[in-house]
Formats: structure tokens, sequence, C-alpha cells
């Protein structure tokens, strides 16, 4: 495992409970992400690929419940060992285990959908092909892509010095035409995209992506 990637495992180790109690409430107070969440849920329903979604990156495990109450059967992954532990504990019916979203530890063509909420901001620009490229892989033709990110000019900030933890990790910002661009490359076609401006003043833009993974 590189440094940066060291580092960024670590930070989340140390933030995991912080963030149990950060975003405990996130989901239920704001309704344009459970309106994406939703409309994925629903696209992936209809597709007829099954259940199964990755949730890669998925951190505390706060989505599981809201995608499996939509008939959804979530298989959640995250880099930090500390965040599955939470997530386990907090969320002990379903499944979440330590893996790097650069080399997912799902099958070909193997998940009708994944999520990455908030997950793909913290990917260097040589990691971003290959990314995509394991997102591409492991979900089936038809099924569906969903991503929420920070929007901006992709430029590298460090981040985690203001929660007073000691943590220092690599984030960016990016922007919606390159996630958009991104997930074209590796083979998925664009069904929505979306944007809600910063509500107070010093924070980011939100950007949202869901795309439909192409029949090769």
């Amino acid at each position: 495992m590189d440094a940066k990637t060291e580092e960024l495992r670590a930070a989340h180790d140390g933030l995991a409970d912080f963030y149990v109690d950060l975003l405990a409430d996130d989901l239920e107070n704001t309704p344009i992400e459970r309106a994406v969440l939703t409309l994925f849920c629903e696209l992936t329903a209809a597709a007829g690929l099954g259940g199964t979604v990755g949730d890669v990156g998925c951190g505390t495990g706060r989505l599981a419940p809201y995608l499996a109450a939509r008939g959804l059967d979530p298989h959640g992954i995250d880099l930090s060992p500390e965040m599955v532990r939470v997530a386990r504990r907090n969320y002990p019916n379903f499944a979440f285990d330590v893996a790097d979203l650069r080399d997912l530890p799902f099958g070909d063509a193997s998940l009708a959908g994944a999520v990455c909420w908030y997950s793909l901001l913290f990917l260097a620009p040589p990691d971003r092909a290959t990314a995509f490229g394991e997102l591409a892989r492991v979900v089936k033709p038809g099924g569906y892509l969903v991503t929420a990110f920070k929007a901006g000019d992709g430029n590298l900030q460090r981040r985690g010095r203001r929660v007073g933890l000691g943590v220092e990790f690599d984030a960016y910002w990016l922007s919606p035409g390159e996630m958009e661009r991104r997930a074209t490359e590796a083979g998925f076609e664009t069904v929505f995209w979306g944007g809600r401006p910063a509500e107070e003043q010093g924070a980011t833009p939100q950007g949202y992506l869901l795309a439909r993974r192409t029949f090769d």
C-alpha cells in the first residue's frame, strides 16, 4: 500500500466514530440526496438484474438501511477497517468488508448497481480511470452507477485538520464534466446529472451523476 493510501486509511480510521455522529441525520435532512438515491433504487429494481448493489466507500454504513428499504441488497466496502467495524456494529444485518475501490472484491458483471456516495473524491488523477474501470467491470450491462461528489475545479486539497482529531488526507472537488467523462469512457451512459449550490458561506456545491452500464 502506498503512503497516500495508508494516510487516507489511517485518517478515516480516526474519523469513524466522529462521522457516525456527524452524519447521523444527514440523509433525513437532505431531500435532494434522498431523491437521487431513490431514483437509483427504482431504476435498478426495474432493470430486472437482481438486487445486489455495491456500496463502494460505504463509510459508516449509513446508506444500507435506505437502500434495503427500497428493495436492494447492499454490500458495503470501505478502505478503512475502523469504518467497516462501526458499520458492522451499527448495521449487523448487512455485509461490509474492507477493500479498495481500485480493486473491487466483486466478480465481473456481478452487481445490479453501484453506489459511490462521496467516495470518489479521494482519488488522485492517475487512479481515476482504474476506479471507474473497476465499477464498469462489476456492474452488469443495463445496471446503474450513482455517485455524489463535491463539485469544484479538481485541484488537490488537504482536508481533515479542522475536525481537531490530528488527521489529514488528500481530496479533490471534481468537476461534473470530468465525472461524466470518466463514467462514459469506462462504459456508462448518463441517465441523469444534477447539482445543488452551496447552502451557506464556505460550503461546497454538490454534484450527482446517475449512469447506466452499456451493453458491450
